[in-house]
């Protein structure tokens, strides 16, 4: 028997495990072949009239800055009817979409021309090929562009079509000017249909197309116009770019400002000039002198430039008058307003020497000086009988002399220095008080050094008798000023300082021995003369400004008389309202002032006037100095008390024992049961008075005494001990309160609350 197990018995199977692998790397390739296939690119050929700048494998195609394609080889194109090269590209598949017939191609490279540099970024990056998407049926070939295409109609802005009979210099990309600030550009240029006029295409950027209107008008400002005939040479630019690069300037005449906004189908017309454009500001000037003048030839000039032209002249019924119009260049605008002056320039010969001699070559003009640019606008104005009193747009230094007499003076006199002429007259006329006679002089620019604080000038004009039982002397500065007037001046010392004004003011001496006689006299009064000598210094703001020359008693012996004469700022000084006082040495337990005069001597100081004022030449002198917080900047409050206590003018208003402010001065109340105590705090700690600030008066020492608490004593500091003093503090949060008021009234508390010294705000200082 046996006793071994059966086998079993079963089919085998037909997979194996070393199947897997071979699967495993079957899946793997799919995978990689259907990504190489998804993401592969679009081959499209472009071709080019020449493949100079584009290079297989390096030359990307860009839009919008980003690259989505490259090169990947040329070719010749062997077509007989255009040949040229063929790039194959390879685009991303992203872009697929935008491959249609009308998809513009063309390469970017640096360009440099008269209407400016191109492609400046491929120096870097190297030359690439833009793509401007476009509509259509799908292609994968392209004809490039030659050159860029204009800019696109869709692009923001306004869009314009203007028609002319010739280009000039007009390129792509000349500038569109509006008062010389370009805005805009030109996109293309073309013959019309019928050949007889060019059609530019213009662009305005949005921010500036409001500007163009329906009757706006355009004209060519490229390069140079030059317009001659026999009245002279005009020459007129827009701008330095439009002389390299043309241009096109436009304006809405002002009669049509109420113009509506334009249509950007309706073409405009782009004129010659701006003169065929008449787009000129209109401009009424009524005139008693138009001798010479001629409707659309005489010239409107400033300081030799053209800016406008007489359009038309109406002589008025009685013959006495005429109204001009003029039309001005746009540019212009902003200059006529209240102060513009009109009038005619014409030869003139006389003693004084020949003017407007421009005048014999172009014919009489009419001259404009514009206003401040600023002023209120202005389009009517009334023509000066002759030229304005000075010119202070011309080189040289400008200065008004003031005389009591004009003499033989006139416009074209000579000014003369050391017997030179350096200078003339430019105008003569009362001055605003009609008081003197107000001379306007003009050096030349190559003298004007010789002008300074220390310069005197006389009347020249004429001869100077001087007689005497040694004889006649007979003087003359020349034979120019014996006929036709002259002024000459002296400078005591031509390193001296020079008024920064820009017209300086001078007096017109009647002779030369009173111009160098310096200085103006004039007489203080006071009470004492004591420690006052001749010689004695007379300062403002510590620099002397004259001296005493001598002193004598009133007629009634009551008061003291101080002649003296002031050598600087003698216009400002002799003047009503300017103060004279005494400084001397003050002592005191708390101040110490003015302690130099007990060695160098008591002095007098001067307080001229704020204001102009007529002359004054005697003057009482103050008893003490004047309370100079009048005119100090700050914050001003007033206390109210029941009594003064010792508090005095100057005394201090402290914060924190930090002095803050001063009182001013004080005075009774309406009712008399109060006292008002007027302070100022200075500009700096005006943020720390609140409405809920409260004031206490720190003068003396304050003392409490008790059995168990012993005695406490209180003061703010010594100075306030001794001479007094307020102080104040704010509370903090909602009990601060705004900001106070000038001339808001606190209550004046003979001593704080506790509360009130704890308090300490954060409040911040400018």
């Amino acid at each position: 028997m046996n006793d071994l197990p059966l086998a079993k018995v079963r089919p085998a199977s037909n997979w194996s495990a070393i199947w897997v692998l071979p699967l495993i790397a079957l899946l793997i390739g799919g995978w990689l072949a259907w990504r190489a296939y998804s993401q592969a690119g679009i081959e499209i050929q472009v071709i080019f009239e020449s493949g100079e700048g584009i290079q297989a494998g390096k030359t990307e195609i860009i839009y919008k800055g980003m690259s989505i394609g490259k090169v990947k080889a040329l070719a010749l194109d062997d077509s007989k009817e255009s040949p040229g090269v063929i790039a194959t590209v390879e685009m991303e598949q992203d872009v697929a979409e935008h491959l249609r017939e009308n998809t513009r191609f063309w390469l970017v490279k640096p360009s440099v021309s008269l209407a400016g540099i191109t492609g400046l970024e491929t120096l870097v990056s190297g030359n690439y090929i833009a793509i401007s998407p476009g509509a259509g049926e799908r292609s994968l070939t392209f004809k490039a562009l030659s050159e860029a295409p204009p800019l696109s109609d869709d692009r923001p802005g306004l869009h314009l079509m203007l028609k002319a009979e010739r280009l000039g210099s007009l390129n792509r990309d000349s500038p569109v000017f509006y008062k010389q600030i370009q805005v805009g550009r030109v996109k293309s240029y073309a013959l019309a249909a019928d050949q007889s006029l060019v059609e530019v295409k213009i662009y305005i950027e949005p921010a500036y197309a409001s500007l163009v209107r329906k009757h706006t008008r355009f004209w060519n400002a490229s390069g140079i116009s030059i317009d001659a005939d026999l009245s002279g040479v005009k020459l007129r630019s827009e701008s330095l770019a439009s002389i390299v690069a043309g241009g096109i300037a436009f304006a809405t005449p002002e009669h049509r400002s109420d113009s509506p906004p334009t249509d950007s189908s309706i073409p405009f017309r782009l004129y010659e000039d701006f003169d065929a454009a008449q787009a000129g500001i209109k401009v009424l000037v009524k005139m008693t002198d138009f001798e010479g003048l001629q409707a659309g030839r005489t010239p409107v000039l400033y300081n030799g430039i053209q800016a406008g032209t007489l359009k038309t002249l109406k002589v008025n019924e009685n013959l006495t008058g005429a109204l001009a119009e003029l039309t001005l260049d746009p540019r212009t605008e902003d200059y006529l307003v209240e102060g513009t002056e009109f009038w005619v320039v014409k030869p003139s010969i006389s003693l004084a020497g020949i003017t407007g001699l421009e005048a014999l070559v172009k014919g009489n003009y009419i001259a404009v000086r514009p206003g401040e640019k600023g002023a209120a606008a202005k389009r009517d104005f009334e023509a000066r009988p002759k030229a304005p009193p000075l010119n202070l747009g011309a080189p040289g230094l400008h200065l008004v002399l003031f005389s009591d007499n004009r003499g033989s003076l006139e416009v074209g006199s000579p000014i003369l220095y050391r017997q030179v002429k350096v200078g003339s007259v430019q105008s003569v006329q009362l001055s605003r008080n009609d008081q003197q006679v107000a001379l306007g002089v003009h050096i030349e620019p190559e003298y004007a050094h010789l002008v300074n604080s220390t310069t005197r000038f006389w009347n020249a004009s004429g001869v100077t008798l001087k007689g005497s039982l040694s004889g006649v002397e007979v003087k003359s500065e020349s034979l120019q000023t014996l006929l036709s007037g002259g002024i000459a001046f002296e400078t005591v010392d031509l390193k001296a300082s020079v008024a920064a004004k820009r017209v300086q003011r001078f007096n017109l001496h009647e002779s030369r021995d009173m111009a160098l006689q310096s200085g103006v006299e004039i007489t203080i009064q006071l009470e004492r003369g004591d420690g006052l000598t001749p010689g004695t210094s007379i300062r403002y703001k510590g620099l002397e400004v004259g001296k005493v020359e001598r002193i004598e008693l009133s007629d009634d012996l009551q008061a003291v008389i101080l002649h003296a004469r002031v050598n600087l700022a003698t216009q400002q000084i002799a003047r009503i309202g300017t103060q004279f006082w005494v400084v001397k040495p003050e002592l005191s337990l708390t101040r110490a002032a003015n302690l130099e005069t007990l060695v160098s001597g008591q002095y007098l100081e001067v307080l001229p006037a704020d204001k102009a004022g007529a002359k004054q030449t005697h003057f009482l002198a103050l008893p003490e100095p004047p309370n100079q917080a009048v005119r100090e900047l700050g914050l001003r409050l007033v206390l109210s008390a029941a009594r003064r206590s010792s508090l005095k003018a100057g005394v201090p208003v402290t914060y924190r024992e930090v002095p803050v402010g001063k009182v001013t001065r004080y005075e009774l109340g309406p009712t008399a049961d109060r006292v008002l105590i007027h302070v100022l705090i200075e500009p700096r700690y005006t943020s720390l008075v609140r409405t809920g600030s409260r004031f206490w008066n720190t003068s003396g020492i304050g003392v409490e005494a008790g059995l168990f608490k012993g005695v406490k004593v209180r003061s703010e500091s010594l100075e306030t001990l001794i001479e007094g003093g307020v102080a104040f503090a704010t509370p903090e949060l909602q009990q601060m309160g705004s900001q106070a008021r000038p001339g808001q009234t606190f209550a004046l508390f003979d001593e704080p609350q506790e509360e009130w010294l704890g308090w300490a705000p954060k409040i911040a200082l400018p």
